[in-house]
């Protein structure tokens, strides 16, 4: 562990050990900006997983990695953002679903923020590929507003996306216990990361018909048509809670490693 990291655990560990912004106070916030310009900012979504998936998945997943994460580096994570870009998700009840345009302007307005305060290194831990484009543009649009604003970060303000499903060793992993079964949505790995943190979703669980074969995504009801029951080439019923522990704990040891790598570059 670098030593810019190492000294925040020492500052801020003892009374707060999960390192979570809501409950720090803005003094705190203040002292540990003298020892760490990095946050994390879990992004997930409000979609539909498939007819056994929990409706929170990403959002679920992405908060369980981003606040290992925090703990295994002593960098400070935010609140999660639980809505995303699932518009072709909408075909199903209850989704909740941001356009682009909305969550690039939210993205860029939360980067924003932290770079006023003097957060220089931002970490996105996502859980929904549907927000990668979106956030990787919410990237640029707020690298030039921050140039334009003059603020003292604007030379040295930097984002890292992370996305936690798609790191090596969570898609070998995955790959190697299910095969093709993990298909690319509602997939057995995410679906138990839920599993090993909300147990009762146990009961949720069941065997399904095999599920419609991976192909493009469209608008919301080309979506329901194609993919009759929201899976894509998954077969969640494989999932189990002791894989989703160690998921969570391979996910949480690559970005630990990829965040403290970040707050060293300059």
């Amino acid at each position: 562990m670098n030593k810019k990291s190492k000294s925040t655990h020492q500052l801020f560990d003892q009374n707060n050990p999960n390192m979570r912004l809501e409950l720090f106070t803005w003094p705190e916030v203040e002292e540990y900006l003298r020892q760490c310009k990095g946050i994390i900012l879990p992004i997930g979504s409000t979609e539909q997983h498939g007819p056994t998936g929990a409706i929170g998945t990403d959002a679920l997943t992405a908060k369980a990695v981003a606040h290992e994460v925090a703990k295994r580096t002593g960098v400070i994570v935010t609140p999660t953002q639980p809505f995303g870009m699932a518009e072709h998700h909408l075909g199903f009840p209850g989704t909740m679903s941001l356009r682009p345009s909305t969550l690039l302007s939210l993205v860029h307005d939360l980067l924003v923020s932290l770079s006023m305060h003097g957060f220089e290194k931002i970490f996105i831990v996502n859980g929904h590929g549907g927000n990668i484009a979106t956030i990787k543009s919410a990237f640029a649009q707020a690298y030039r507003t921050i140039s334009n604003m003059g603020s003292p970060t604007s030379q040295s303000f930097q984002c890292k996306l992370a996305n936690w499903f798609m790191t090596p060793e969570v898609f070998k992993e995955a790959r190697l216990i299910y095969g093709d079964k993990e298909g690319q949505h509602a997939t057995p790995s995410e679906i138990a990361l839920t599993l090993h943190l909300e147990p009762s979703l146990l009961s949720k669980q069941c065997k399904l018909p095999p599920a419609s074969p991976v192909g493009p995504i469209y608008d919301y009801k080309d979506f329901r048509q194609r993919y009759f029951d929201g899976r894509m080439g998954s077969d969640p019923f494989l999932a189990t809670a002791k894989d989703g522990e160690k998921f969570l704990d391979k996910a949480a040891s690559a970005l630990s490693k990829n965040l403290l790598d970040f707050l060293e570059e300059s």
